[in-house]
């Protein structure tokens, strides 16, 4: 059964950035790509290199779509779904995310 859990409050999420909690035993990214309640939520862990560090990446528009670029190996992967650009068989996890009473929630 999905659940949701509050992780912090939106104004802590500052715009352009990413931020890693770990929600039910995952890494999970939270990405505001701009100064709005838009939100993403994407496994944190990098498939390429295996290491969490995927909230650190470089978010940027490709395709009238929004990425997020890996700190490590530079793949990018779409923030709405968690493709991959460069190899969709290395696609990440993507989560439900809100904002609910100006907290942020993720569901696994």
């Amino acid at each position: 059964m999905s659940q949701w859990y509050p992780l912090c409050e939106l104004n802590q999420i500052l715009p352009a950035t990413g931020v890693c909690a770990m929600v039910a035993g995952k890494q999970i990214a939270i990405f505001r790509p701009q100064d709005d309640e838009q939100l993403f939520a994407l496994s944190n862990i990098d498939p390429f290199a295996e290491a969490g560090v995927l909230s650190r990446g470089i978010i940027a528009e490709h395709q009238q779509a929004l990425w997020v670029a890996s700190p490590l190996k530079k793949q990018r992967f779409r923030l709405s779904d968690g493709l991959c650009l460069e190899d969709e068989t290395r696609s990440i996890a993507s989560y439900p995310v809100r904002v609910h009473l100006g907290w942020v929630e993720v569901c696994t």
